[in-house]
């Protein structure tokens, strides 16, 4: 059996990770996929970090040499024992034992803080939503479910601001994708505008043949090193359908995938859809399926390998990798 394919998510707390990452668990399903957070690696509980006065944003808060040395067991096809961190009261439970599936899914704070821990990923994502929406959804969320006040909650962020800028930003420049969602015209979250670089670490779809520059908001520019993909929150009828088309068409061996929605989210109980989040989920996946293909074909990654000819090839072989 291929090794499995190793996705990291990193951001700042309340950046989005868990919501990008549970509509990909869904989708390639969770018998396929190995997913845990890199909070399990925090050195210290909440009463000792209290002690020390540091966060959980400095990397000498957290074990990443036995985080690097699980990543490398994963991606070998091991079994690892993990430390499990539990948010609700900020101390830590019994190791978990854990075996690689298909597909290994690490979100959290410190994935990609140095270069044995970027490289165990074949595919690097790094949320970067402005300041302003990323507090308010880290309220939203830490009132919500993890027994928080609202002023708790913003002391804290207040707190960690000089970590924030020290260790987790400088993280953006390691990923293949950055996405950034912001606000639109109005509050609703089901409407956020997003800004898509990718990276030229990887090699991702051509979209400039469904992106009409200017038309309808969408816009697929060129940058220095990358290509930037702006997806306006409101779209016109049918055209997010056209881009996850375009999308779906460059991975044929994997179109059975389509049987679940992409873009949902919740807020507190209620259930939400959001085209842009459907599009961000959908580019992800169109790696990691991607990455999957040449694994499975004896590719060691799609940043060595000519991903252009990959339906071909698959075709000849007469079996999906997946």
């Amino acid at each position: 059996m291929p090794r499995p394919v190793m996705l990291g998510i990193v951001g700042d707390s309340g950046s989005g990770k868990t919501t990008i990452t549970r509509g990909l668990v869904r989708v390639l399903g969770e018998d396929q996929v190995t997913h845990f957070c890199t909070d399990d690696y925090h050195r210290y509980d909440r009463r000792q970090r209290a002690e020390r006065d540091i966060t959980p944003l400095d990397p000498e808060c957290n074990h990443l040499d036995i985080l690097a040395q699980h990543l490398g067991h994963l991606r070998g096809k091991d079994p690892i024992m993990r430390p499990t961190y539990q948010h609700s009261d900020g101390t830590f439970g019994a190791p978990e034992y854990m075996t690689p599936a298909r597909f290994v899914v690490a979100e959290g704070l410190l994935g990609f803080h140095n270069r044995e821990l970027s490289e165990s990923f074949d595919v690097r994502v790094y949320l970067d939503p402005p300041e302003d929406l990323r507090r308010h959804w880290k309220v939203q969320r830490d009132c919500s479910r993890r027994g928080y006040t609202t002023d708790q909650v913003l002391a804290e962020i207040d707190r960690r601001e000089p970590d924030s800028e020290r260790w987790i930003r400088p993280q953006r420049h390691h990923a293949d994708l950055v996405v950034s969602f912001r606000r639109a015209e109005s509050e609703d979250q089901e409407h956020l505008d997003c800004q898509l670089t990718l990276c030229d670490s990887l090699p991702h779809p051509d979209l400039s043949g469904v992106v009409d520059e200017g038309g309808d908001g969408l816009v697929w520019s060129e940058k220095p090193g990358a290509m930037e993909l702006y997806v306006p929150g409101r779209l016109p009828a049918g055209r997010a359908s056209e881009i996850e088309e375009a999308i779906w068409e460059k991975m044929h061996f994997a179109r059975h995938l389509r049987e679940e929605r992409l873009g949902e989210f919740t807020i507190g109980t209620d259930l939400h859809r959001s085209d842009s989040l459907a599009v961000v989920q959908l580019l992800i996946l169109y790696h990691l399926v991607t990455a999957r293909a040449v694994v499975s074909l004896g590719g060691s990654s799609t940043r060595e390998f000519d991903v252009s000819s990959l339906n071909e090839l698959i075709a000849e072989g007469g079996h999906s990798p997946l």
